[in-house]
């Protein structure tokens, strides 16, 4: 398979851009499938979609996956979520309201797993 590869994918979006959020999601899940190891930073408006319940609001359409399903899809996958730990002060988002997958990180964190990584893909 791939090995000892990493990918690292950063989720800036959110509920504002939810096609481009679900494609991120499904690169990853897909990554993951791959056996490449895989990490989804969480900034910005990434991070808000990683709080509980905060994705039992979206809307779904016919035929069209929700956010939810494709986050469900990355972690079942084996996906490492990882969440800016500086966006979630911004924002007011504290560590015990995150889904239990996701985990707080810094941004230096982001910096040594894109030094690791053998490509980093921020979509949108």
């Amino acid at each position: 398979m791939n090995g000892n590869q990493k990918l690292v994918f950063v989720l800036t979006t959110g509920f504002n851009s939810p096609g481009v959020t679900r494609a991120t999601l499904m690169s990853s899940a897909i990554s993951a499938a791959m056996d490449v190891e895989t990490t989804l930073f969480c900034v910005q408006d990434g991070a808000e979609i990683m709080v509980r319940g905060a994705l039992d609001r979206e809307e779904s359409k016919p035929g069209v996956p929700t956010i939810k399903q494709r986050l469900e899809e990355a972690i079942e996958a084996g996906v490492e979520i990882l969440v800016c730990e500086q966006t979630m002060k911004v924002k007011g988002i504290k560590e015990e309201e995150l889904i239990e997958a996701a985990k707080v990180s810094g941004a230096a964190t982001l910096i040594d797993l894109a030094l690791e990584a053998r490509n980093v893909i921020s979509l949108g």
